[in-house]
């Protein structure tokens, strides 16, 4: 019977710890995409646009209905079909051989991340008195400027402890990055564990990694929301 050896595991810890750049760089711009995808779905069917709404709502259903591995996978296999198509019908120049693991789990956390996004932001627009918009265009501002300067910002602090627990799913998410190739922390704890068949100790290592992390975004969202709670009330007073 192996054991457990907890040398071997503190040992081969640094070694686990290079797929953290890779996993905090898919999370944080998958994240930051998401919400600006996330935002023009949110407005597109606040406003019921026509077209856009319903699709909006379709694909807001299908991300949320399917699991995040096949989602990966699909965009993994149909992105280069999809580069294909474009480039022979519609005489584009993408470089496909440009298009590496890494971005195509960008692409893909992407879509993930605004479906669940554009939930959240949704709700937290829902939620602001519609006097508010009226008031701010009674005294000359646009629909825009209204919504940048009065309403977003209300809006946010409302939805940050959402998009705290989705900005941690993304990251926990990220670990089936590397069933398309992407050397993140799971990826990483496999390849140092073969070298020795220690899977168990190399897979504790990802364990620990992962939960300090989540750990260290919750108390950081936790932080941004009491910070802006306060800031909102000082100017509501």
């Amino acid at each position: 019977m192996v054991e457990f050896s907890l040398a071997f595991a503190i040992e081969k810890f640094p070694e686990v710890l290079k797929g953290v750049p890779s996993m905090l760089f898919v999370a944080i711009i998958s994240m930051l995409l998401g919400t600006l995808l996330g935002s023009v779905i949110a407005l597109c069917r606040i406003y019921k646009v026509p077209v856009l709404n319903k699709a909006g709502a379709l694909y807001v259903s299908f991300i949320r209905g399917t699991p995040l591995l096949v989602q990966l996978y699909v965009v993994f296999y149909g992105t280069p079909l999809l580069v294909d198509i474009l480039n022979e019908k519609w005489g584009w120049h993408i470089p496909l051989q440009d298009m590496s693991p890494l971005a195509i789990a960008l692409l893909a956390f992407t879509i993930n991340s605004a479906a669940y996004q554009s939930e959240v932001i949704r709700g937290a627009l829902s939620n602001i008195e519609i006097g508010q918009m009226e008031a701010a265009q009674s005294i000359g501002m646009t629909t825009s400027q209204a919504l940048t300067r009065i309403i977003a910002p209300q809006a946010f602090v409302t939805a940050l402890p959402n998009l705290g627990n989705i900005f941690i799913n993304l990251i926990k998410g990220t670990s089936l990055a590397f069933a398309i190739k992407v050397i993140e922390v799971m990826a990483q704890a496999k390849i140092v564990a073969g070298d020795g068949y220690r899977y168990l100790e190399m897979y504790f290592d990802a364990s620990i990694i992962y939960w300090v992390i989540c750990w260290g975004c919750e108390r950081l969202f936790r932080w941004l929301e009491t910070r802006y709670s306060r800031h909102e009330k000082r100017i509501t007073v």
